[in-house]
Formats: structure tokens, C-alpha cells, sequence
């Protein structure tokens, strides 16, 4: 068996990817504004054309990616102009951006949940930001009613793709793979389906196999959701032990990685708290934000060292360790995306441990947020990234150790890839304990 080696990263390496982890996020979700502060309306034309400069402006690449810039102006700015509605205003933009095929380049509005977690992820720290955001949120607080799901639709129907753990979706029993037929007798939509509905009841009417007449309602009560808190309550919400036949393996789920309280949380549980005690780990990366320092991965040295032993007056004995050195195997799919991408890939080059699941997004460059002036939200690629000094893995993504394929489509609740990662845990204990023997 492979030992593993504890990352080592030049200086230089380390202080330029500390300065952007927070950058290097992922978006697969989506956030709004309560009906009393919605920002004020700007014609189609000015969001457009303020969109359009501000990549002009900012995007990495001065050449677009091979792309006529102007021309893309020309081409879409009339069906902008003529567009009816706020969503179609989008869905033009969202369409111009695609054009320069490029991550972390991206139009948000408020009638998605991605807008407040994107803003809620960008605005810690960042005072212009903050203050911007004061116009939008006088309160300050970068809230939006929902159930805590993620949706993917796959032709011309709407599956939940995830469900955040200890949401109000996962409490009332919704599953992954379930199709959404309406909300309240109407088609759903993320944001305006529950909109001034938190603490009241709503009835979904989903579908949870190919059969038709498979259709049933389930009641959820939404409830407002604070997206500076809110992956790190659904990572602690995840947290739980599997016993296999006589070993321990610890979950977590980081949603998000965009931001140093994830990590302080993760290390809290490995050396102190519920994994503290565990034989091995499976960290799941998939779906959500990206974000995450490389230097994160410094706790898994499973090199030998030395541990801390107290003996108190009464002769208790109290052990610590400043690293985690049991096995760990980690979980990705083609929702893991950016930060969460260079650490599976770092995972793989230093031999930390088994990566499982699908291959990841490869989308992996440095995005800015950009606040529009009626209050939405662009994301801006504005440098490109490479990995010890020539692996680029925009576009190329990272395919796990271990593949297991997974359709999201009546899936059922089932989650064959956490079930294969937590088995290629045990098998990696059972191989430690053996060779340590």
C-alpha cells in the first residue's frame, strides 16, 4: 500500500492560491430579494450593456478566448431589448456569456438562489462590497425563503439533484431524483414557489419512478435561509459516523469551501470532536460551492508524528494530535467544481488517498464578483490558473480513482457513490491495520 505524503507547496504557490481560494468558487444553486426590498428596475438595455462592458473590461483574457467581443454585442443586445421579462433579460446574458466558454463567468438574478449565496460568499471581507449590497439589503442580512434543495432539468423536467442535510426538503422526507410537478397547484419555481411562505406549509406534488400514476404530495414548510450560515449548518447537519463490521467511518458534506470557518469546523471534529475516535474518513465535495485553500489538506499528514499526552494531577491521561492519520477517501462528482477540483487533483498527486465518484466540472479559474447596478450579480473570470506550474484543469476537470456512475432521475433517494466511497473506506482501514501489523 501507497503511504501518503503531506502536501508541499512553495511559498510563492501557496500565497497567490490563499489570496483566490475564496474566489475559486462553483455555482450549481441559485437566491432572491424579499418582495419589500426589490432593488430599482433598469431598462433591459442598461443591465445589458453594463454587463457587457464589465466583461469587456475584466475577463482574463484580452483576445476573449477567440471570440468577437463586439460581435457578441451586436448578436444578442436586440433580443435583449426586446426581451418581456427580467428572466428573459437573463437568459440572453447567461446566453452571450456561454459564448466565451469559460467558468466562473456568469449572470445571477434575485429570482435564483444562487444570487444570495454568491453574494453571501463574496461579501465576507469585502467592504466595497458590503456597502454596495447596503442599497439592496438594508438590513444587512442576505436571506431568501426556501426548502434547501438543488434542481437540475433534464429534458424539460425538473429533478432534485441534492438536498441540503437538516433542510427543511430533507425533514420532510424528499428524496434525490424526485420530479417536481408543481408547487401549490403551480409550476415551481426556486424562489417565487416559496416567497413569503417561511413557517407555512407548502404541498409538492412529486414524482419518484418513470410510472406515471407514481405521483404523490409531500408537505414542506419552508423557511428563511441565511446564506452566510447556511452551508456551514448543512455541513454540521451531515456529520454522522457509519459503523461497518466492527470499524467507524466518518461522513462530512462540505457544500461550500468558500471560506476558513469550513476548514476551522472540519479540524474541530477530526482532532477533538465526532471523528475523533473514527477509523477512516470520507469527505464529500460534491454539488454546491467551491472555494478551499490547498493548504487545507495539510491536516491529513498521515506520515508518523508526534502526539500530545497530558497526565493531570488525579492521573488522567488526555491525548491529542495535530493531524489526522487514518485513511481518508474523498467523494467528487461533476457538481464539484474550482477550489474543490484543485484539491481532488491534489489529492491524486500526493497520494492522500482514494478519490471516488465522477469526474469533476473542470471549471477552475479565478472569478470576481461584480454587483449590477439594479442589484444583480456577475461573475467575471479575471485570470487564468495553473497547477505546479503547467496542469490547467479549466475545461479538463479530474477523474476520480474509482468511477461510479449515477443518473439523478428517479434515483429514489439511493446514493450509490457515497455507499462505494464509504465501502473503499473500510477496504483502506482494513489494509492500514493489516500492514501496520
Amino acid at each position: 500500500m501507497k503511504r501518503f505524503r503531506l502536501i508541499q507547496l512553495n511559498s510563492l504557490v501557496i500565497v497567490t492560491l490563499m489570496s483566490i481560494s475564496v474566489m475559486l468558487l462553483c455555482n450549481l444553486i441559485s437566491p432572491v430579494l424579499s418582495t419589500t426590498e426589490q432593488p430599482q428596475k433598469q431598462s433591459p438595455t442598461t443591465v445589458f450593456d453594463q454587463v457587457w462592458e464589465t466583461v469587456k473590461d475584466n475577463f482574463f483574457d484580452p483576445n476573449f478566448n477567440g471570440v468577437d467581443w463586439q460581435a457578441m454585442r451586436e448578436k444578442y443586445q436586440p433580443q435583449a431589448t426586446q426581451a418581456q421579462s427580467s428572466e428573459t433579460v437573463a437568459a440572453v446574458i447567461n446566453q452571450m456569456l456561454s459564448e466565451l466558454k469559460t467558468s466562473h463567468t456568469y449572470f445571477y438574478t434575485p429570482n435564483e438562489p444562487a444570487y444570495y449565496q454568491f453574494l453571501g460568499i463574496f461579501q465576507q471581507g469585502d467592504t466595497e462590497l458590503q456597502k454596495q449590497l447596503e442599497k439592496f439589503f438594508p438590513n444587512g442580512k442576505l436571506k431568501y425563503t426556501g426548502i434547501g434543495i438543488f434542481t437540475k432539468d433534464i429534458n424539460a423536467k425538473t429533478f432534485v439533484s441534492a438536498i441540503l442535510d437538516g433542510s427543511p426538503a430533507a425533514e420532510a422526507g424528499l428524496q434525490v431524483g424526485d420530479q417536481i410537478l408543481s408547487v401549490d397547484g403551480q409550476p415551481f419555481q426556486p424562489i417565487q414557489s416559496f416567497a413569503d411562505k417561511a413557517g407555512q406549509p407548502v404541498t409538492l406534488l412529486i414524482q419518484r419512478s418513470r410510472a406515471s400514476n407514481n405521483q404523490q404530495q409531500i408537505t414542506v414548510t419552508p423557511k428563511t435561509l441565511d446564506a452566510t450560515t447556511l452551508f456551514l449548518d448543512a455541513m454540521d447537519a451531515s456529520i454522522q459516523v457509519v459503523e461497518r463490521v466492527g470499524k467507524k467511518i466518518g461522513y462530512v458534506h462540505l457544500w461550500s469551501y468558500a471560506g476558513e470557518q469550513y476548514q476551522q469546523k472540519l479540524e474541530e471534529e477530526l482532532l477533538y470532536g465526532r471523528f475523533k475516535d473514527a477509523d477512516g474518513l470520507v469527505l464529500d465535495l460534491r454539488e454546491g460551492w467551491g472555494g478551499a485553500n490547498p493548504t487545507y489538506l495539510n491536516i491529513y499528514n498521515t506520515r508518523r508524528g508526534p502526539s500530545l499526552t497530558g497526565i493531570s494531577r488525579d492521573g488522567t491521561r488526555r491525548t491529542s494530535n495535530s493531524s489526522w492519520k487514518k485513511p481518508v477517501v474523498m467523494l467528487v462528482n461533476e457538481g464539484s467544481r474550482s477550489g474543490k477540483e484543485i484539491l481532488a487533483y491534489s489529492f491524486q498527486r500526493y497520494n492522500i488517498g482514494p478519490v471516488v465518484g465522477a469526474k469533476t466540472a473542470g471549471a477552475v479559474i479565478q472569478g470576481r464578483s461584480f454587483l449590477m447596478r439594479d442589484g444583480s450579480a456577475l461573475y467575471v473570470a479575471v485570470a487564468d490558473i495553473y497547477l505546479d506550474g503547467n496542469q490547467r484543469l479549466e475545461g479538463k476537470g479530474v477523474t476520480p480513482d474509482i468511477t461510479v456512475p449515477f443518473s439523478v432521475e428517479y434515483a429514489q433517494g439511493a446514493d450509490p457513490q457515497k455507499e462505494r466511497a464509504l465501502a473503499v473506506a473500510l477496504e483502506v482501514v482494513k489494509r492500514q491495520r493489516s500492514v501496520d501489523k
